[in-house]
Parts: C-alpha cells; structure tokens; sequence
C-alpha cells in the first residue's frame, strides 16, 4: 500500500504535471483582430474581399506559431454601409479584451463616423479600402488610423492624369453627394490647379438615385469629353445603364474611382458593360504581380480555402484581399515589436516597423510618424472588366 506521504507526494507531483498544461493554455488564448466592413449590402464583395485576405494572412501567421506564441483570430461584423450600425461595431469590438486592432472597409462616411469612437476607445484602425482623406489626416494626436488603401487627393491627381494622357481636354466630375465625394472634389481641384487643367463641369448624385439623363444634358453643353466618376457599385452601374441609353455618338468615356469594384458591378449592369468605354483605379493585380513568390502563395492558399475559386478571375474584388493580407502582416510585425497586446504600445509599434515585403509593395517603412498611409500614387493602376467580367489591368488581353 502506498502511504500517507507517498500519497500527498503523488498529488503534489500531479500539480506539478498539470500545471504547465494550464499555463501553456492560458498562453495560447487567441489574439483578435476586428474587421468592421460592408457584408450584406451594395458593397458586400468588398467587405468578402478583406475578409478573405485578412483569413489568408491569419493562417500563414498561426501556422507559423502565431504572435508571441498566440493564434490570430478575425472578428467580423458587418456596417452594411450605414454609419451608426459602423459605429455601434466599434463599441462592440473595442470591448473584447485582447483585441488589438479593427480592419476597416468600404465606405468613408462610416470610417469618418467612427472616427471619434476610434479614438476614445484608443484601438487601432486599420483602413483596407475606404480612401477619404480625412479618415487618416484627421484632427487627433495620437492618430489611431493606418491605411493600406488609396487616399483620395493620390487618387484624384492619377485620375485626372489618366484623362490627359487619354488626350481629354474637357474632364467633367460626377461625383456622390458624401464625404467620399466631397474628399475627392477637395483633390480634383487641387490636381487640376496642380496639372494646369481646366475641370468643365462637376455633377453631385445621392446614394439610390437611378437616373442620370441631367447631369449628362449638363456635360454636353459644358463640351465635356471625359467623366471622372467617383460612385459605388450601384450608383456606377446606374451611371453606366444611363449612358448605354445614349445613341452611341453621344456616349462620352468614364474614368471611375475604384468604388464600383466594391460590389457586383458586373452583375448590375448585366452584359452589354463592354460597349462602354470604362476604366477605373487599382492598386494591385494578380495578373500584373509585384512579387512572384508572395502572389504564389497567396493565390494557393486562396484557391485551397475557397472553394468557388480556382483561377484568378475568381478572386473577388482583389484590391481588398491584398490590402487586408499585407494590413495583417504588417500589424503582426508591430504586436512582435511591441510585445504586448496593448493598443498604445502597438500603434506606436506601427510607426516605427521595418522595412516589409508584402503582396503590393516594398514597404520600406510601411508608417512614419507623419505617414499613415502605406500606398501612394506611384501604387496606382488603370483597370477594365475584361467581356468576362474579371477586372484586368488595361493593355492586358486576358
């Protein structure tokens, strides 16, 4: 028989065993990351696109052991495009202990609504695809917002360049009545002062409008030769269905700001879309790759997790998966730097990270302290949907 002694020796050896199992479990409890987008609503593909990019990145860094020796694991909860449901998401979010960071998406009227709350709550934002501004040059000190995105006064200049380059003389704007909208109308003037380039006219629509006709009466009797859009996937297709309706001498080219890509534009518009002469801003392509070997494994993990994928015309909405996948790296890089899950600690992590080399780009750095915008104009492409409806960079043929 075993005695009194041996036995207490037994238990206390037992807690020994047990307790670096409990410790190791503790250890291992998961670091979130909130996505905060468009899910369900017009922009619902932009919203699946940084989803599935943030998922990528998310199983390349737990399969790899994680950071400092947790998994990642992503949050979602859906805006639907509307500001106060954006808003009452961050609240939700920026309670759950040991959240470090929300991935925002589409649109900036929400991303400017949270601002505030973005702030109070001290957690960093992470833009994936809303390109106001103002989102990121706002008025707070210690700014808590970072973006791998466009930024509108970038994208105004590269826009209206394109126009030039296109040898349009007489560029005109239709543009959505939001601060979107408003964002861009500030860096259209100040690029066409900049450019030396007269803009004809500038149009203003609401979200759900259906029509057109009128702003297109008033471009032609400003002469204009040239839209620039700056619409989400509805508005756009709408825009595109009016100007379809047009004899085909009337029908003037658009130049559009990435938005329409959002949602299933495509879709919308139905097939007669290549019978317009369309454009619109990228910032990245999987058939145009800036890294071989990054794109490779990434396009491999994509198909291998979604099943309805299995070439890169399925890759859906694309800029959003590849900004969401290098936003992820980027900020696994600053809770490795910072060595603790505290969000001020992070942020400031963030502006002081390394050079990266990611899915889009050399980040080399990524942030400073007066840049929170990871991308720049020289990351901007011209695209087009391709009569298979896959978004192609212009001069491809695919």
């Amino acid at each position: 028989m075993i005695n009194l002694c041996s036995r207490i020796s037994l238990f206390l050896l037992g807690l020994l065993l047990l307790t670096p199992t409990f410790a190791s479990s503790t250890e291992a409890s998961p670091i979130y990351i909130g996505l905060d987008a468009d899910m369900s609503s017009g922009a619902a593909l932009s919203g699946l696109s940084i989803q599935r990019g943030a998922l990528i990145a998310i199983d390349e860094i737990n399969a790899a052991g994680g950071v400092l020796g947790r998994p990642l694991e992503l949050v979602t909860r859906d805006h639907r495009g509307n500001p106060a449901r954006g808003k009452d998401n961050i609240i939700e979010l920026a309670e759950i202990t040991d959240l470090v960071a929300i991935i925002g998406g589409l649109h900036t009227p929400v991303a400017m609504a949270e601002l505030e709350i973005i702030h109070e709550k001290k957690v960093v934002y992470l833009g994936a695809w809303a390109a106001g501004t103002p989102v990121v040059r706002n008025k707070y000190d210690p700014n808590y917002v970072f973006r791998v995105s466009v930024r509108d006064e970038f994208a105004a200049e590269f826009l209206l360049k394109q126009a030039q380059l296109d040898k349009h003389l007489s560029p005109c704007l239709l543009l959505e009545n939001t601060g979107w909208g408003r964002s861009n109308k500030k860096g259209f003037d100040q690029a066409a002062k900049k450019l030396a380039l007269k803009i004809g006219d500038t149009q203003w629509f609401n979200w759900g409008v259906k029509t057109f006709s009128i702003p297109f009466q008033q471009f032609m009797e400003k002469n204009c030769d040239v839209i620039l859009l700056v619409a989400n996937a509805n508005e756009g297709a709408a825009v595109v269905k009016s100007m379809l309706a047009l004899p085909l001498k009337q029908r003037l080219p658009i130049i559009s700001h990435w938005g329409i890509t959002g949602g299933d534009f495509v879709a919308l518009v139905g097939q007669e879309f290549p019978d317009l002469e369309l454009s619109f801003l990228q910032t990245y392509s999987f058939f145009k790759p800036t890294e071989e070997k990054v794109v490779a494994k990434f396009t491999e993990k994509y198909f291998q997790k979604f099943s309805t994928a299995n070439k890169i015309e399925d890759i859906v909405a694309p800029v959003g998966s590849a900004h969401a996948y290098d936003i992820v790296h980027l900020l696994s890089r600053a809770i490795k730097q910072a060595g603790v899950t505290e969000r001020s600690d992070i942020r400031t992590a963030l502006e002081n990270l390394d050079r990266y080399d990611g899915l889009i780009r050399k980040y080399d750095p990524p942030f400073t302290k007066n840049r929170h915008d990871a991308l720049d104009i020289a990351d901007f492409t011209l695209a087009r949907f391709n009569d298979a409806g896959a978004i192609v960079p212009v001069e491809s043929d695919e």
